[in-house]
């Protein structure tokens, strides 16, 4: 056996979740596929394959055989749909709904005034036989080829319903029956694009072409093709195509492609830069670190694409009664046929059941809320996640770089000896001007602050872990923790603001202790407020996780009141987790460094702080939230909460309709033309539900 290859395929022509299913179905039948995965939104099949023994003429013959299409090169290059046919989606659907409910009223009082008798009257049998057939041959089309395949679609029972009603001679019935199956047809299809838009509105934020520089000239490509490495221009208005770092120049930059903020960020040498975002005023000189779908933003589309994987277990319950609910009708007809001998109510039977909405309940709901969130800065994988997420009791919460910036900021300057405060913090941050560590920066950048002038250090030296040395202005300083300078006991200042847990540098000029320095990671100043609003939506539990040491933790959770641990290693944290699992909690974990995957993978749900937080942890994590921004993380527990409400209704209405519809057709009391002009309604009461879903707050 050759190695196996992933190959992927785009198809055309998928507008349900049962569509998905035949597709997948006819490429795994296929020899030499080990595995198919067919994402709706994406329109694409990834097929995992023997190259020895199948191809992708084989694929595209099969797919074409369940009657769907997999395009040319040429043609699955154009990747967006027109857009006026997009723009035009919601008034189809208000002219939808508007048809839907006028030929509704026609039928309930052209049955009661006895309309529909005098019709069949009037119209001869087979004029009104050879209607139906011509505008039902796409649906009855489907259903024999499936029948040939021996499947069972949605529309196998209500054409069976047609053919009950040509039987006895209710030919209006027949063909009212056809009208609404391709009215239904139509809006699971506007569902679907609907949903599906959010995700290529987002793929249509991509640049498709980049500048380069190359020879000394400058040369427009796909931006594709930049190679890692080399130099792209981006003029004032252009979106910039590649992840790198500048190189020169400066801009604003509007990144809310990737971060969803709509304040603009400014960018200059050094600063790294995203593809998709746009630079708004200024030029830049960037070096290609990432470029195509190895992009921030390339991720980010593919994995909401992917999401549809995901899928949550209310779809797969409902995939699942799909299955068995058909046979259930065809059972249920029998039975009715059996005691009444009325072929009106057997028709009626077949005519007002609808197993196509409940596999439409779920993914519909789930695929608009993923997309809508993508365009806010909230990546979620998949609907399994917004499921859990909407059930989760306890967060786990790591520190740095997630609930404080990451970076030490300079708190207090506490001089002794007679020194200034300012005297005292130039002759530290002189002293590490040259240092590179976190503290040393944390330092400068309070004297720069307070416009303070640094001096040159002459004689510098650094001591890894605790400190550095160096001469100014003739005075010899050294700034470093108390192991270097061994001071104690601590003077009263220093003890009690290691007491609140921050950092202390003690600075020693001529060899007398001139000062201390106390350092923190600050909180990030909207945590306590979205801590108090996961409280309210049903967080009971809310626990920091931190490898710092025991005062630290201790003072960030007491701002916080929130429970702590300390000292702990990675697999500390994944040892918590299991525990809290144990204890049969739904667990939500937050972080953002590469020690914290381990713990967001093992999670329920892991949550990872997307814009500064490493690619590991966003790999391992179920959700990310693409800027360091903490409101965005009751919005997603609302987003999930939401979600699920959206397609517990969903169901719910769809039972009721086929439970009420079922019961009233066996007993007589339905008739079969009102039991075809109802049986789209759960397509069309989903469809204005979940669209709910595409606007969040």
């Amino acid at each position: 056996m050759a190695e196996l290859k992933t190959l992927e395929v785009p198809v055309r022509g998928m507008d349900c979740a049962e569509c998905t299913l035949h597709v997948q179905h006819a490429i795994a039948a296929l020899p030499g596929v080990k595995s198919v995965t067919v994402l709706l939104a994406a329109e694409r099949a990834t097929v995992q394959l023997d190259p020895e023994l199948v191809n992708l003429t084989m694929i595209r013959q099969a797919v074409a055989g369940a009657g769907y299409q997999v395009p040319e090169a040429s043609a699955a290059a154009e990747q967006m749909p027109d857009r006026r046919l997009q723009n035009f989606t919601r008034p189809v659907l208000t002219v939808f709904g508007i048809v839907f409910g006028v030929v509704l009223f026609v039928v309930v009082f052209g049955e009661w005034l006895g309309w529909f008798e005098k019709i069949t009257v009037w119209v001869p049998f087979p004029v009104g036989m050879g209607l139906v057939l011509l505008f039902g041959f796409p649906v009855f089309k489907n259903v024999v080829r499936a029948a040939l395949r021996r499947q069972i679609i949605a529309h196998t029972l209500m054409t069976l319903g047609v053919i009950a009603a040509l039987a006895v001679g209710e030919w209006a019935t027949a063909a009212v029956t056809v009208f609404f199956m391709r009215v239904g047809d139509y809006a699971e299809r506007f569902t679907t694009e609907r949903a599906r838009k959010a995700v290529r509105d987002l793929t249509a934020l991509a640049p498709q072409m980049a500048r380069v520089e190359r020879g000394g000239f400058e040369v427009e490509i796909p931006a594709a093709e930049v190679a890692i490495g080399e130099t792209v221009i981006v003029r004032p208005g252009e979106k910039i195509p590649v992840d790198g770092e500048v190189l020169e120049g400066q801009a604003t930059i509007d990144q809310a492609a990737i971060t969803g903020e709509s304040l603009p960020a400014e960018a200059g040498p050094g600063d790294k830069v995203f593809a998709a975002t746009l630079a708004q005023l200024g030029s830049l000189r960037v070096k290609t670190a990432h470029a195509g779908a190895d992009t921030t933003f390339g991720r980010v589309v593919r994995m909401v694409e992917e999401a549809e994987e995901n899928r949550a277990d209310l779809q797969r319950l409902g995939d699942r009664f799909a299955a068995w609910y058909l046979p259930v009708v065809a059972a249920i007809a029998l039975a009715t046929y059996w005691f009444s001998r009325n072929p009106l109510s057997t028709a009626a039977v077949l005519l007002v059941a609808c197993s196509c909405s409940f596999a439409l309940a779920t993914p519909i709901a789930m695929l608009a809320s993923i997309g809508a969130g993508a365009k806010h800065g909230l990546l979620i994988k998949g609907g399994r996640y917004l499921e859990v997420l909407a059930k989760a009791d306890t967060l786990l919460i790591d520190k740095t770089g997630t609930l404080t910036s990451g970076k030490p900021r300079l708190t207090d300057v506490v001089p002794l000896n007679g020194l200034g405060e300012d005297e005292l913090l130039r002759l530290a941050a002189s002293a590490e001007r040259y240092s590179e560590h976190p503290l040393a920066g944390a330092v400068r950048s309070a004297a720069l602050e307070r416009g303070l002038r640094l001096l040159e250090p002459g004689g510098f030296s650094a001591q890894p872990g605790k400190g550095v040395r160096a001469e100014v202005s003739g005075v010899i300083v050294e700034v470093g923790n108390g192991r270097m300078l061994s001071v104690e006991p601590l003077p009263p200042a220093a003890a009690a603001l290691e007491e609140q847990g921050k950092t202390l540098l003690f600075v020693r000029a001529g060899g007398e202790l001139a000062g201390v320095l106390a350092a923190a990671d600050a909180l990030r100043p909207e945590v306590p407020a979205a801590l108090e609003e996961l409280r309210q939506l049903g967080v009971k539990h809310i626990e920091l996780l931190t490898g710092d040491n025991q005062r630290t933790a201790q003072s960030v959770a007491g701002q916080l009141g929130i429970a702590y641990r300390a000292n702990l290693l990675p697999e500390d944290k994944i040892r918590i987790v299991r525990e809290y699992q144990a204890a049969g909690q739904i667990v939500a974990m937050m972080g953002d460094g590469v020690n914290d995957a381990p713990a967001l993978a093992q999670a329920d749900v892991g949550i990872a702080m997307g814009e500064r937080g490493s690619d590991v942890a966003i790999e391992a994590a179920h959700v990310a939230l693409m800027r360091d921004d903490w409101r965005l993380l009751p919005r997603i527990f609302r987003t999930a909460q939401r979600t699920l409400r959206v397609v517990r209704a969903n169901l719910a209405f769809t039972i009721l309709y086929n439970v009420v519809g079922l019961t009233l057709a066996a007993l007589g009391i339905l008739p079969p033309i009102l039991a075809a002009a109802l049986q789209s309604l759960p397509d069309l009461g989903i469809l204005g539900n979940s669209s709910r879903l595409l606007k969040q707050d």
